[in-house]
């Protein structure tokens, strides 16, 4: 039995687990030998024996795992319980590849321990394409600064694209006398440590929204948690609290409705669902911009083919117009893009929230 590898091939083959398409061996053509040949760069090498077996099976298993993937199932976690904008968009997204890659794509919701548990499944699933997830803001750069994971966020996950990014909404009971952000302001300071805010929960959009708003104009502000997003908006609903910040698409009906006040968005520019609710910066807090954002990732070493083909399938799928106007509808706005791009974004991200719970204090509780 005679196989015919080439140097330079080696290295990539052993890093990557990952073949070419084609024939990855060259042959020079001279006679068998019963010893290995002296291999040199840019030339060909001669391998005999059963000691090439292991070598050769190796090789066919790598170039199998670049052609022919996705050839299974894959599992789409999403560290949340149904229905919030992480499993919608996921749910669309998934649904969109499986027809793309004729295979099933099975969405596992995973909640619990501030999305921690979902993230703990995938960095220790095999790194081979076939279990990836879908979160937020929070658990990719905000949960790191305030629990202790069993996971590193930077580390133990490769990014495969930035898919979504979504402003949020400060709103207010239609009670309270504040019509604009600066009322608001001057409101918090003639009532020092009196106002509350609500939120989904410490650390997660609506905290660091209010926790950023207050280090920026040198308020103090109150945080109180709720459970659920459900709850929290109808505390502001029925007067309990005055106020709250949130993601747009389950705020955005509240709003249009008239059982809350958009005081103004957080993102850098103004929505085009609510085009007259003025952004955070245009409201007299030059600077704020403040928006959560759903993003895609693989274990750590998943090989990089399996990544790019997953990145370029969903980059198809983030073009289409049915998930553009679903984005739309939702208040969200399409990135995509390459993952290089996606891990320099997360990293400035995870700085940011890092230095922003450090100058504000803030303290995680036990994740359960």
């Amino acid at each position: 039995m005679r196989v015919c590898i080439q140097q330079d091939s080696l290295a990539p083959v052993q890093e990557e687990r990952v073949g070419v398409r084609g024939r990855s061996a060259h042959c020079d053509n001279q006679p068998l030998t019963p010893a290995l040949s002296p291999l040199s760069r840019g030339e060909g090498a001669c391998l005999i024996g059963f000691a090439a077996i292991p070598l050769m099976l190796l090789c066919i298993a790598s170039a199998f795992a670049q052609t022919d993937f996705p050839s299974k199932p894959i599992r789409f976690v999403v560290p949340y319980f149904p229905g919030g904008t992480p499993d919608i968009q996921g749910r669309r997204l998934a649904e969109k590849l499986r027809d793309r890659i004729g295979q099933p794509v099975i969405v596992d919701n995973r909640p619990g321990a501030n999305a921690s548990i979902g993230l703990g499944i995938v960095a220790r699933a095999p790194a081979d394409g076939y279990t990836i997830f879908i979160a937020p803001v929070g658990p990719y750069a905000v949960n790191p600064h305030l629990y202790k994971l069993s996971y590193d966020v930077l580390t133990d996950f490769a990014p495969i694209i930035h898919a979504t990014s979504t402003p949020g909404l400060l709103v207010v009971n239609p009670a309270v006398p504040a019509k604009t952000v600066r009322d608001l302001i001057a409101l918090a300071k003639q009532k020092p440590g009196e106002l509350n805010y609500g939120s989904t929960g410490i650390g997660g959009f609506g905290h660091m929204s209010g926790a950023l708003f207050a280090a920026m104009t040198g308020i103090q502000i109150v945080h109180v948690p709720y459970k659920s997003i459900t709850n929290a908006l109808t505390e502001v609903i029925g007067g309990h609290i005055p106020m709250l910040f949130n993601v747009a698409s389950p705020t955005i009906p509240m709003v249009q409705t008239g059982r809350v006040r958009a005081l103004a968005t957080t993102g850098a520019a103004r929505m085009e669902a609510l085009p007259e609710v003025p952004t955070m910066a245009e409201s007299g807090v030059p600077g704020y911009e403040n928006s959560t954002w759903n993003g895609i990732s693989a274990p750590a070493k998943t090989p990089p083919a399996v990544l790019l083909k997953l990145n370029r399938e969903f980059n198809e799928i983030l073009k289409l117009p049915d998930v553009k106007e679903a984005a739309r509808v939702e208040g969200s706005s399409i990135v995509g893009g390459p993952p290089e791009q996606f891990r320099d974004y997360l990293k400035r991200e995870y700085a940011k929230y890092g230095k922003l719970v450090r100058d504000a204090g803030i303290k995680g509780e036990a994740l359960n």
